[in-house]
């Protein structure tokens, strides 16, 4: 069934496949945002989102939103805004996100979409652009799919979090040593370019291994790209 973009929408019909949407996560673990100035179009899409176990909050304008949303750093979370708003517009709202850091992966709905507006949109990294009248599992679809984005950049950022405390726990000699030894510079080379022993460099070498949880070379050189350690050129001598 089409959700329409006019006032008094029916409430939608949802097939057992679009409960996918949120199968295998706690509604506890998301939060869609919904920010559209139409009273009756958001209540109609805060009724669909919730008849899929979605935990929703809504809004009628950005404004609105930045002073009541509550944005939990636990919760994936996602943005379904339309174009045209009070005030702040859907596409400018956006870019004031990107520019404060908030990423929120956003899905946007509009009565009059056209081509130049739905590529700056997707430019900018929404995930989907939806012309109004669209139908209900197009929009599950993309809730489905800017959730799941939302899940992976969080587990990036955990991840990157903890090899940063345990690259912050090295010693500053071993974080110097590191960007050596990533650098793919053998002990007997990161001894002569510290000024030390070649057992000083092999013990250093073996500290930042264990400290960082790092069970081969290759290994430790992903930790070091996605904490994005500088890697010096090796000066021959």
């Amino acid at each position: 069934m089409v959700l329409a973009a006019s006032t008094g929408c029916s409430r939608p019909l949802v097939d057992r496949a679009s409960r996918g949407v949120v199968e295998g996560h706690a509604a506890a673990d998301t939060v869609v945002f919904v920010v559209d100035d139409d009273a009756p179009l958001r209540a109609a899409l805060v009724s669909l989102l919730q008849s899929v176990g979605l935990r929703v909050e809504a809004f009628g304008s950005a404004a609105d939103f930045l002073k009541k949303a509550q944005l939990r750093d636990a919760a994936a979370a996602c943005l379904v805004l339309d174009v045209r708003l009070p005030g702040l517009s859907g596409l400018d709202f956006q870019a004031e996100l990107t520019k404060a850091n908030i990423q929120i992966p956003i899905i946007f709905i509009s009565g009059f979409g056209d081509v130049p507006m739905t590529v700056r949109a997707m430019k900018a990294g929404a995930v989907e652009f939806l012309t109004k009248p669209f139908r209900d599992q197009d929009l599950l679809d993309a809730v489905q799919l800017a959730l799941e984005r939302d899940r992976e950049r969080r587990a990036r950022e955990s991840s990157v979090s903890k090899l940063r405390a345990r690259f912050e726990a090295l010693t500053p000699r071993e974080q110097e040593v590191i960007g050596l030894v990533t650098a793919g510079l053998m002990n007997k080379q990161i001894a002569s370019e510290l000024g030390v022993s070649e057992i000083t460099a092999k013990v250093h070498r073996g500290n930042i291994m264990r400290k960082m949880g790092a069970r081969s070379l290759p290994e430790l050189v992903r930790m070091a790209d996605a904490l994005g350690i500088q890697r010096p050129l090796f000066r021959e001598r």
